[in-house]
């Protein structure tokens, strides 16, 4: 299977401070408005079916499915799938999660979704080429995929990791691992080998004076992408 055992054993022990956004989550709460809106304005998200790839506590799924889309979020962590299933019947928000696999649903729903988001994630699997091969034969033929993930140079470690980890005291230390980040060349490589067409990259960047997150050009450290499948 497609997952490190030590990457889902840190995120389930988290998972129960999953929706508190004051906790080690604060930046997905953060960063979730800008990234949402960022797929709604690409393409309205009313009326589409939606696989989330690597929901975990089920922040995006969420979102997406009170946009109006039919949401699937999956996951390999119970724990996280479990608090993201209490949250949805709490807030009436209704999105269908599943353990399961990426590869397990790309084999059994294939071509099933009108758009595939998988966020930060692609940076905490053994082979994120297989998870962008997943998303690839999981969306329809003209349909949509999202990525986000974090670069890999001097900036990426010094802002995620000894930035977010230790200094500000963002992310619970070692929740990233340096040598697993992937640069907007690799990721491009892996849209294409997968049949996709990448349509455009945009960073996200975070202002420690302000404390403000805000989309741009800047894709030196966390950055998003937008890719088609061909019709």
């Amino acid at each position: 299977m497609n997952a490190d055992p030590l990457e889902l054993q840190k995120f389930s022990d988290l998972a129960h401070r999953w929706w508190d956004p004051t906790s080690e989550f604060r930046p997905l709460h953060e960063i979730n408005p800008l990234r949402l809106e960022w797929i709604n304005a690409r393409v309205p998200l009313a009326g589409k079916t939606v696989a989330d790839i690597g929901c975990g506590g089920g922040i995006l799924a969420e979102s997406m499915a009170k946009k109006g889309a039919q949401v699937t979020g999956i996951d390999l962590s119970e724990k996280a799938l479990k608090v993201a299933d209490l949250h949805s019947l709490e807030s009436g928000v209704a999105v269908r999660y599943e353990l399961i696999s990426a590869e397990e649903l790309a084999a059994r729903e294939a071509a099933r979704y009108d758009i595939v988001t998988c966020m930060e994630m692609l940076e905490h699997v053994p082979d994120p080429a297989a998870v962008v091969r997943a998303c690839a034969t999981l969306v329809k033929p003209g349909g949509h995929v999202f990525f986000s993930t974090i670069n890999r140079n001097l900036k990426a470690y010094a802002f995620a990791v000894i930035g977010a980890e230790y200094l500000l005291r963002l992310l619970p230390k070692g929740t990233h691992e340096y040598a697993k980040f992937i640069t907007p060349a690799e990721l491009a490589q892996f849209i294409r080998n997968a049949g996709l067409t990448l349509e455009t990259l945009k960073g996200i960047t975070y202002n420690p004076l302000t404390k403000i997150y805000s989309l741009n050009r800047d894709t030196d450290v966390n950055y998003l992408v937008a890719c088609t499948r061909p019709a």
